[in-house]
């Protein structure tokens, strides 16, 4: 009778472990770039905010003071001009991020 554990059958088993730890191996998590459409609804989402932020401050000083279409009208156009703003913001940082990426794979290359 052995006295202790068989060195074959545990290299075998710890064999057999490391190839179930590769098929089980969490893939490595690749960076997730955001798609065209799910950029373009961020724009719009902005505008639509800024939008609705300006016709709510406009409608309520309206409300507030009794002047019904000034504040409306003042405000719903300031808003349109912040939402378009931050809308050219965005789509500017978009376009700077790509041409980063472009010119990292140009130099990687």
């Amino acid at each position: 009778m052995q006295e202790g554990p068989d060195p074959v059958r545990l290299k075998r088993l710890e064999e057999r472990i490391d190839a179930l730890k590769q098929v089980t191996k969490p893939k490595p998590k690749i960076e997730e770039h955001y798609s065209a459409a799910s950029q373009g609804w961020r724009m719009v989402i902005e505008l639509v905010s800024g939008l609705g932020i300006g016709f709510g401050i406009g409608y309520g000083l309206d409300v507030l003071f009794g002047t019904l279409p000034l504040f409306l009208v003042l405000f719903t156009l300031l808003g349109f001009a912040a939402g378009v703003n931050v809308m050219l913001r965005t789509a500017r940082e978009i376009q700077d991020k790509n041409v980063a990426e472009t010119s990292a794979k140009g130099e990687g290359e």
